[in-house]
């Protein structure tokens, strides 16, 4: 009888919110793999993200590289320290938004929905194009502005002009009053260069799933700001329009747009820029469809397996470039999903790591070890070779 080959794995999980990072969780995987399959079998740890928090951190551990800091501003203008990183070649510059109009950054002072600004995710995207990228690939997530993305134009050189030629004031406060954008000193690689905007929502720009309708009140805005926010949003969405000769109902209506405050906006209007789920744009800069073909096994996970997670989050892009003949296993803090659920999404199993009765508190100080022995009897259980037929569901 021929020996048996020892399979190749990939743990590619997202990190576990509150607990574990992404690189710690694809690491604990890793663990838990080999324990059930022995030292031959090949095992490639692809630390994912969905385009939100930890997602730098992700690409920076899968691709090796040092982040780089940057002298910005935080949404209120306050002087900050951001964190972004360039690719190896030198060609593509990655920034999660967040380091520069990021909601924990400025949770030490009361929340001033009309007042916060994009301007500090800008001028970190100018040091990039300084630095000659060819590409920004800008993850939006945990925002703290809802300004349509007009402080990020500001610091690449644009004016946001009102009727008699100045400029409005920062934030969403000032975006009823635009009625031009002034593009005569904008950075001279900002429009050449390739956008590429990873979202983890798909809500549109404006209306009651907008970016001020869903996300305002959690940026500290009342009902009265949501409406001047919204009004706002769909001003910029106008003026841009006419700008560019873009529909302006396609631009309030596309999903995605309202990410982030409605960040991507000017990015689109005016640079062309492209809007891909973030779970899909991370896994195509770390190489994961390539590592997913050649897989037998592939272990993902998040703190909670639910309909969300089909729906553009990580394990729903890991489920779709999966290959039939691949196992793939979710290991989760809570699995919401029954048995059949998980067969038609084309899942092969979903474990918790929970293993018996136990506080959130006691799951989260001990998740690394979990989700390590999870994995190891996960793996145990699907013996190698082995076969399996997944069919995504409808």
């Amino acid at each position: 009888m021929p020996p048996r080959r020892a399979p190749v794995v990939v743990a590619a999980p997202d990190s576990f919110k509150g607990s574990v990072t992404a690189a710690s969780a694809a690491a604990a995987l890793a663990r838990g793999a080999r324990a059930a399959f022995g030292p031959d079998a090949e095992i490639v740890e692809l630390p994912l993200a969905d385009g939100g928090e930890g997602t730098l951190d992700a690409l920076l551990a899968v691709w090796r590289r040092e982040a780089m800091t940057v002298d910005t501003t935080d949404a209120l203008g306050r002087p900050r320290t951001a964190r972004c990183v360039v690719s190896e070649d030198g060609r593509v510059g990655v920034i999660e938004a967040a380091e520069g109009n990021g909601l924990p950054h400025v949770s030490d002072v009361a929340l001033r929905p009309l007042r916060a600004d994009s301007r500090g995710v800008g001028v970190i995207a100018r040091h990039l194009l300084d630095d000659g990228v060819e590409e920004i690939l800008l993850c939006i997530g945990g925002s703290a502005s809802t300004d349509g993305g007009t402080g990020l134009l500001t610091a690449l050189g644009a004016r946001c002009v009102d009727a008699d030629g100045e400029e409005v004031e920062p934030g969403g406060a000032g975006l009823s009053a635009i009625r031009g954008v002034d593009l005569g000193a904008l950075h001279p690689r900002a429009a050449t260069v390739r956008w590429r905007i990873a979202v983890d929502v798909d809500n549109p720009l404006c209306g009651p799933r907008g970016a001020a309708a869903v996300f305002g009140p959690q940026k500290g805005a009342t009902d009265r700001d949501v409406e001047t926010l919204d009004d706002g949003l769909s001003n910029l969405a106008r003026v841009l329009a006419r700008a560019t000769s873009a529909d302006p109902k396609e631009l309030v209506e596309r999903p995605g747009l309202g990410a982030a405050g409605g960040l991507p906006l000017p990015l689109v209007a005016l640079f062309g820029a492209e809007t891909l789920p973030g779970a899909q744009l991370i896994g195509d800069a770390v190489g994961l469809p390539a590592a997913l073909a050649r897989a037998d096994v592939v272990l993902t996970g998040e703190g909670s397996l639910d309909s969300q997670s089909l729906g553009g989050k990580v394990v729903d892009a890991v489920r779709r470039l999966a290959p039939k003949s691949t196992a793939v296993v979710v290991i989760a803090g809570t699995v919401q999903l029954t048995a059949a659920q998980c067969r038609d999404a084309g899942l092969t199993a979903a474990f918790s790591i929970a293993q018996g009765p136990s506080s959130l508190e006691a799951l989260v100080a001990g998740a690394e070890s979990l989700i390590e022995e999870t994995a190891a009897q996960a793996c145990a259980a699907l013996g190698f070779p082995h076969s399996t037929h997944r069919t995504l569901g409808k």
